[in-house]
């Protein structure tokens, strides 16, 4: 079996970020960028099931410049085996990105592909499912426990009411949620050896998909600073302050 997982370059999130001088979206100039926190989740399922013996290989890929090879080299110091960069302009749609990757999954026919359920940056929480949609393959998302059962895998995914089960027939495409699991960090050796690991850098041109932007940023403004509290001296004071000024009540 075959496992390709999506990865995706964003600022790292111990960083404090701010929004930039155009108001178009948020300054990035020299911050550290790392592997999107759910991409490491996705990359350490497929490496799991791997070990298990249930794949004998595990691609990884990602949409975007260059830069994006580090983030490709990282899971390939986790124990990917391959890597494919598709080079394209940085701040390309969900549409995009996902018509980009069925057509890597079209050349690459993997029987699982892994995403992360979201990206931290842009918190759009839609790629996997709209690669389903072109794809044709069935999905689960927000996956917090996955097993491979013959021609078929297990989703338990967590809902309103409980714990859901869902059996998809492979090939498919899984998104992780935070509770799959915990990413291992990348011993010395692995990050050595990561370095001999084929990384193909194809062009987004090449594939001849239209990319263009569906939607238009008005503006990027940061949150309004939170007013420090008050005291109050009775509860009369307090319901009297929440219903005339705050006027919750």
């Amino acid at each position: 079996m075959k496992i390709l997982v999506a990865v995706k370059r964003v600022v790292d999130y111990n960083v404090k970020i701010s929004v930039n001088a155009s108001q178009t979206g948020v300054e990035t100039t020299n911050l550290k960028m790392s592997m999107n926190p759910f991409c490491e989740i996705a990359v350490e399922e497929a490496i799991r099931q791997k070990e298990k013996g249930y794949a004998d290989e595990v691609v990884v890929v990602s949409v975007g410049s260059q830069a994006c090879q580090e983030q490709l080299r990282a899971a390939l110091a986790l124990g990917a085996d391959r890597a494919i960069l598709v080079e394209a302009e940085e701040g390309l749609e969900s549409l995009a990105v996902a018509k980009l990757l069925a057509a890597v999954v079209r050349q690459e026919q993997p029987e699982l592909v892994i995403l992360g359920k979201q990206a931290i940056d842009s918190d759009a929480n839609q790629t996997g499912q709209m690669l389903a949609a072109l794809t044709g393959y069935p999905q689960g998302t927000f996956a917090s426990e996955v097993n491979i059962v013959e021609k078929s895998v297990a989703v338990t995914r967590e809902i309103d009411g409980g714990l859901q089960t869902l059996s998809l027939i492979l090939p498919a495409i899984i998104t992780t949620d935070l509770r799959l699991n915990e990413p291992r960090y990348a011993s010395l050796p692995n990050i050595m050896k990561a370095k001999r690991k084929p990384l193909d850098v194809v062009s987004a041109a090449d594939y001849d998909i239209d990319t263009r932007p569906r939607l238009t940023t008005v503006s990027v403004v940061a949150p309004a600073q939170r007013e420090s509290g008050i005291r109050v001296s009775s509860v009369d004071e307090l319901l009297n302050k929440l219903k005339n000024e705050a006027k919750v009540i």
